[in-house]
């Protein structure tokens, strides 16, 4: 009797992305809270500070606007990896899967590709509102624009990692937001996005600084501010060599931590 061949690792990941993509856009509250909340942050934020300037003759605006992307994989990557886990492990969804034939790994593809493709629509709103509404420059040279793609793709790919090694702390979807949504509050407010980073005390600087979100920030603000603002950052300058290693060794203890931590099952369970 022949054997069946099963799909590989490639097929089997572009059809997980797809599963994933269907069964996200099927939630009308997940889209809205995943791509209208960010949006509503920066019109409400925006708005409200929209005649402030800052050194270098930056708007609060456009400042706020690069902070709200590089939030935007914190929304996605974690935030929403996190509560999406705990309720597929909650309701038997991860341990049906782990009994599956398809291979593990495709599991993981399918979430990557889905808040990739989540994040890619979050900035293109975030920047088309604030194009239309506060009057937001994009990148003006080839260099900007390699420095906002490396600063996403090893965001996500942190965050995601960092997302499934923490899912297996809360023991249920609801639990995974009451406990994930003030960690991202507190890395928000302390790492330059919902207030300027270098007026905050020292102390939550040097706090915010162990964490990914200010290195993401402050990558961000070196592709969407001017120049004339690198000298007001904290460090006299943008640091891209030192953003580069701190995402990168959270990417690394994310994988660590996932490998090692990650159940498919609720704890107590096999």
């Amino acid at each position: 009797m022949a054997s069946v061949k099963l799909p590989g690792v490639v097929a089997s990941g572009i059809a997980r992305v797809n599963f994933e993509l269907k069964s996200f856009f099927g939630d009308p509250a997940a889209v809205v809270f995943t791509l209208v909340f960010p949006v509503l942050l920066l019109v409400v934020f925006g708005s409200v500070f929209t005649d402030s300037e800052m050194p270098g003759g930056v708007s609060f605006s456009q400042y706020f606007t690069a902070g709200m992307i590089a939030s935007g994989v914190l929304y996605t990557a974690f935030q929403g990896l996190v509560i999406n886990l705990a309720q597929e492990r909650q309701d038997g969804t991860l341990k049906r899967l782990g009994g599956t034939p398809m291979p593990k790994s495709a599991f993981f593809v399918g979430k990557i590709g889905l808040y990739a493709v989540l994040y890619v629509a979050q900035v293109a709103i975030l920047l088309g509102i604030g194009i239309a509404l506060f009057g937001l420059s994009l990148p003006d040279s080839a260099f900007k624009w390699f420095t906002f793609v490396w600063i996403s793709v090893v965001s996500l790919v942190a965050w995601t990692l960092l997302g499934v090694a923490f899912s297996v702390v809360p023991k249920s979807s609801r639990a995974a937001s009451a406990i994930v949504t003030p960690i991202v509050l507190v890395l928000q407010f302390t790492s330059g996005v919902f207030f300027v980073y270098n007026e905050l005390p020292e102390w939550m600087q040097q706090f915010a600084a162990v964490f990914p979100l200010k290195w993401m920030s402050q990558g961000m603000r070196s592709v969407f501010l001017p120049e004339t603002y690198e000298t007001a950052e904290v460090g006299g300058g943008w640091e891209l060599p030192m953003v580069a290693l701190v995402l990168g060794l959270w990417a690394l203890v994310g994988l660590v931590l996932a490998l090692a931590f990650f159940r498919w099952t609720p704890r107590g369970q096999r």
